[in-house]
């Protein structure tokens, strides 16, 4: 009885760390004041990546039901270090693909798709960076950790300058 007791003592205790420690990491920085520029349209974002020079950041997401793309929203994308980084360095481009299919006009809808077959895109989120030509720079399936975002986007954007 007594062993039965300090194996549950000790499940108990090592999942409880388990999940306190990814409360800790994953605290929400999201601020309200914080305003991203995405594209309205994938045109718009070669046009604007054309012009000024900028890879493209293509986040494939299921905005409304996807779990960890809801998380990544709000952890990494509406943050302020996240908005002076895009804005100084990408282009942006959200392919959504929600449940609620008011989300995104229909032309928006066929255009993801059509960047879902074209890049292989299988999994929710995937941030995809793209020239202007359409080639694919770099991509990231999953989510992870803020923290590890930043050193991933740097290493996209001095590769392309």
């Amino acid at each position: 009885m007594r062993r039965i007791g300090l194996i549950s003592f000790f499940l108990f205790s090592f999942f409880w760390n388990s999940y306190s420690q990814e409360d800790v990491i994953e605290e929400t920085v999201a601020t309200p004041e914080v305003h991203i520029k995405w594209e309205k349209t994938f045109k718009d974002a070669i046009e604007k990546a054309n012009n000024e020079d900028k890879p493209i950041l293509i986040y494939f997401t299921g905005s409304d039901w996807c779990g960890p793309c809801i998380q990544l929203d709000e952890n990494l994308f509406h943050t302020k270090k996240f908005e002076e980084f895009s804005n100084e360095n990408l282009v942006l481009y959200m392919a959504n693909f929600p449940r609620n299919k008011d989300l995104v006009t229909p032309e928006n809808a066929k255009i993801n798709e059509e960047l879902q077959k074209k890049y292989k895109q299988t999994s929710f989120p995937t941030i995809l960076f793209i020239n202007t030509k359409g080639e694919v720079l770099e991509r990231k399936n999953g989510k992870y950790m803020t923290e590890y975002y930043y050193p991933f986007f740097q290493k996209v954007v001095a590769q392309n300058k």
